[in-house]
């Protein structure tokens, strides 16, 4: 019996069985994909490929193989005066038209067997096929325990559209497939649930290719009224029933989460309902007694309590950030001040990092209103000195949501008046609107989408009807499971509070990250009002510079630091070309003007090289001249070389009492192979390049259908850009140092590659991408490896490859980027302060010419680094028995737990089969 398998195998043992076998199912509806079924060369064995179309059958789009093979065993054939549905072995198919079928049988004179619920016929080969317009009477009978049935998943999307949702879809469908599962999309959300019919399909592998970078949602999303009433969730609860579905994904906000959890507690009661009214049967119901629900958040608001990012959120940050440096620009170039308002009515996230990431001059955010009554005057204050300063654009940031002290709304447009009037300024207000939606989703919100998914199957295959509705979230980078109850009421806590007028307990709601990233905008945004300044004696001589090759972020990090450390009083010097600059004497002292608009720069302005103290500059002059300038604290940034630098620099400071001062590296490279840190600077912005170079690969070799591009990214020898990357573009395969490559590997990917093309609709066949990490090999070049896939496809499938070098480094860095950069700096200053204050509070201490030991501690000199959501530092000693300083990276990495999910969501266990 055969139902839903991937594909099934049959043999013939003659030319003319062969060819007739092939009319056979090709009058059953099965449509060829590819084969020799026109062979002239006796050397090869004649085979084809035929699928059977999901729409058509119960199967999910099966496919079979018919083959010529005269050793194949002999099947003799059953007499038509017996009952062919008794034998033990058979193909059991749901077909939608058996009177079409059975004009079809009786015109070619093919004998079969009628029965009150189905045709009963033999192929050519004697293989007895049964053919009912039911659900198979074998394997998805109603009456089946649970334990023992196909589990059967519907995915919906609700509520606003979200840049991601389709990267959701596709994880649920591909990963649900690959556990046994059978996956359904809802189309257009609770309305597709309540109208039923062809709004609820059976998906298969290919029904979801390409999803991953088409921005909103593929299977659509609705307002429905209908739904919120109890007529509405009774005919979705039949729906559900007759479809079969046990279990459902909601990706969605708050609203249509709760919506789900009304449904669910009520299922039950609805099953009971529906038995009373004859809409289904006792046994149906006892069947699906128990719906499991999971939900995901989908939500571009960032507002969900409870997971520290929602799906949508990064891409409509992604949206803002390109919209407010393009409006830059012409504000720069007209001297105006421009008044933006984003989304965001209960929640500032997005005007709050918009604010940090783009350099804005002030924000309105829901949680937090200016404190002043008089917030006019405020605005106008900081205005007024940045423009005193030779600022020539002003960026007023506004969430929709924005409210004044006394819950009065803060509109865009008094804003520009306020502007106009008081401090003549030419201004305009742009309302982004519903640009935030749109467009490709980035890497983050592909990721994101695909790993929450992954988690929100297991939940359906784990849970438990005792179990209360799980909300699936990412805390401190791991994916989470809660009750979804919990989240929603610390959500509607938020604006309960803000309704109060208690501010204090609403940025209290929000998580910590949310808090810090406040701070980090006030405190690199005000000027000139002493309100943070230290004493004079606590005020420091500090160094930045920047180390190894150049990744995005640098610059944000550079001008947070100016910026908070001139607000504390202390006097901050760029060091040009790093340590080769240093040791040259290349100090230049920086100023809050200097490094104005460098929060949108990529590259290094310092300039940048891999210098490293000890061995390739001598470290003597490294203490000279941090000796002469009277350098009190240490800034780097850059990537492994700065960590090798950090670790020569701690090996000589009991010899170079200049050296005896907090250091500190914040890193920044697009490997993301610094330990101490989850995530370098740089590396955020390196994978979008990545997923928007591979985006446009992929399109080419769509078009050019039956191509495969091998993509070298890079990263030396760690695997993280190509893990990352090929889980945000779907590659079939990845290359990563820490595996490494051999023939066998190699062997095994070409045969996955040609179980794919081979069921392929030839008219519509795939282009596919690998991923190969620069370093994992240098006998198995990008190359090579293209060169023997070229060879070994053959007709099935060529091969090209695309390097794509130093432009991953990137122009214009992310937001995460600019955003992690600044918090890192402020907490970098911070650590300075901390390190230093009790030394430069003793009463002998004195500013001299002489070195002096500010502080000699293993901690003092340290790695700052982002773990899940917080900030934290850790000891070049701490870090070095957990670093392979010989492949340059971390023994562990965090991502390593991804790599997994790139094969199965590539298909490999599902076309196993066909290997």
């Amino acid at each position: 019996m055969a139902s839903g398998l991937s594909y099934s195998v049959i043999s013939s043992r003659t030319e003319a069985t062969f060819d007739s076998t092939v009319r056979f199912y090709h009058r059953l509806g099965f449509l060829q994909i590819v084969g020799n079924t026109q062979c002239d060369d006796p050397s090869l064995v004649r085979q084809t490929w035929m699928r059977l179309p999901s729409q058509c059958s119960g199967a999910t789009s099966l496919v079979i193989k018919i083959v010529l093979n005269p050793q194949a065993r002999l099947i003799p054939e059953t007499p038509l005066t017996t009952d062919w549905a008794l034998k033990d072995r058979m193909f059991v198919l749901t077909m939608q038209d058996l009177g079409g079928l059975k004009r079809e049988f009786a015109e070619h004179g093919v004998p079969y067997q009628d029965t009150s619920t189905s045709l009963v016929v033999q192929d050519p080969n004697h293989n007895v096929i049964v053919l009912t317009q039911h659900l198979n009477p074998v394997a998805q009978q109603p009456s089946v325990p649970t334990a023992t049935r196909r589990k059967k998943i519907g995915i919906l999307t609700s509520g606003g559209d979200a840049s991601g949702m389709n990267a959701c879809v596709r994880a649920v469908v591909l990963y649900g497939i690959s556990k046994g599962c059978d996956v359904y999309a809802v189309y257009e959300g609770y309305q597709g649930l309540v109208d039923g019919g062809d709004y609820i399909r059976k998906m298969d592998w290919r029904s979801v290719t390409g999803y991953l970078s088409i921005g909103g949602t593929s299977i659509g999303t609705a307002r429905c009224m209908a739904f919120k009433t109890h007529e509405g969730r009774l005919q979705a609860a039949e729906n559900l029933v007759k479809h079969g579905i046990d279990s459902l994904i909601v990706c969605g906000g708050d609203g249509s989460l709760t919506g789900a959890d009304v449904f669910r507690s009520e299922w039950t009661g609805l099953l009971d309902e529906l038995i009373t009214a004859g809409r289904i049967t006792v046994d149906e119901a006892k069947t699906f007694r128990s719906m499991t629900i999971v939900g995901i958040v989908g939500s571009i608001d960032n507002d969900m309590s409870g997971t520290d990012i929602t799906i949508g959120a990064v891409t409509s940050l992604h949206r803002i950030c390109e919209a407010v440096d393009s409006v830059d620009t012409t504000a720069l170039s007209h001297s105006r001040a421009f008044v933006i308002e984003v989304m965001g009515r209960h929640c500032g996230w997005l005007a709050l990092m918009a604010g940090i990431a783009t350099g804005a001059d002030f924000i309105f955010i829901p949680e937090q209103p200016p404190s002043d009554e008089d917030w006019e005057t405020s605005m106008c204050k900081v205005a007024r000195r940045h423009r005193e300063l030779g600022k020539r654009k002003t960026i007023i940031i506004v969430a929709e949501g924005a409210l004044d002290k006394n819950l009065k709304p803060i509109k865009v447009d008094r804003i520009k008046d306020i502007l106009s009037d008081r401090l003549g300024l030419d201004t305009r207000v742009t309302i982004l609107g519903h640009t935030q939606r749109g467009g490709s989703p980035c890497a983050f919100d592909r990721i994101l989408g695909t790993v929450q998914s992954v988690a929100a199957v297991d939940a359906v295959l784990s849970s438990s009807p005792d179990k209360p509705f799980p909300m699936i979230g990412m805390n401190n980078n791991k994916v989470t499971t809660q009750p979804l109850m919990d989240a929603v009421k610390l959500t509607h806590e938020v604006a309960e509070a803000i309704e109060s007028r208690n501010f204090q307990r609403a940025l209290e709601l929000r998580d910590s990250q949310f808090l810090d990233e406040f701070k980090v905008f006030n405190v690199t945004t005000i000027l000139d009002d002493n309100s943070i300044e230290l004493p004079d004696h606590q005020q420091l001589r500090i160094a930045i510079l920047h180390i190894g090759a150049p990744a995005g972020g640098m610059n944000s990090a550079t001008r947070a630091a100016v910026r908070y450390a001139l607000n504390r009083g202390h006097t901050i010097y760029g060091v040009a070309n790093g340590f080769s600059g240093l040791v040259r004497g290349l100090f230049e002292k920086m100023d809050w003007m200097g490094v104005d608009g460098w929060t949108t720069c990529g590259g290094s302005h310092l300039g940048t090289n891999r210098a490293i103290p000890g061995k390739d500059v001598d470290m003597g002059m490294v203490a000279y001249q941090l000796q002469k300038n009277d350098i009190q604290a240490l800034m780097l940034v850059g990537g492994f070389e700065a960590f090798s630098s950090l670790v020569e620099l701690d090996k000589v400071r009991s010899e170079y009492p200049s050296l005896c001062i907090p250091i500190a590296l914040i890193p920044a490279t697009i490997s993301n192979n610094v330990p101490g840190t989850d995530f370098s600077l740089g590396c955020d912005t390196s994978l979008n390049v990545i997923v928007s170079a591979s985006d446009a690969i992929v399109q080419s070799a769509q078009s050019s259908r039956r191509r495969v591009f091998v993509i070298e990214v890079q990263g030396g020898r760690s695997g993280f850009l190509a893990v990352e990357g090929g889980l945000a573009v779907g590659a079939c395969a990845i290359y990563i140092p820490e595996e490494g490559i051999d023939l066998p590997r190699l062997q095994g990917d070409v045969q996955f590659l040609k179980g794919l093309y081979d069921t392929d609709d030839p008219e519509k066949s795939e282009g596919r991408v690998i991923l190969r990490t620069e370093g994992v090999s240098t006998t198995y070049t990008t190359k090579v490896i293209s060169e023997i896939l070229e060879d070994e496809g053959g007709a099935r499938f060529d091969s090209r490859t695309a390097v794509l070098g130093h432009i991953q480094q990137g122009n214009t860095p992310s937001p995460l980027d600019r955003i992690r950069a600044s918090r890192l700096a402020i907490h970098c200053i911070e650590f300075f302060e901390k390190h230093t204050c009790d030394a430069l509070d003793q009463a002998e201490y004195k500013r001299q010419e002489g070195p002096t030991e500010l502080c000699t501690d293993d901690d003092s000199i340290a790695v700052i680094g982002i773990h899940g959501v917080d900030v934290q530092t850790r000891s070049v000693k701490e870090l070095l028995p957990v670093t392979d300083m010989k492949n340059r990276k971390p023994h562990e990495d965090w991502w390593q737990r991804d790599r997994a999910l790139v094969d199965i969501l590539s298909g490999r266990s599902y076309y196993s089969s066909i290997e």
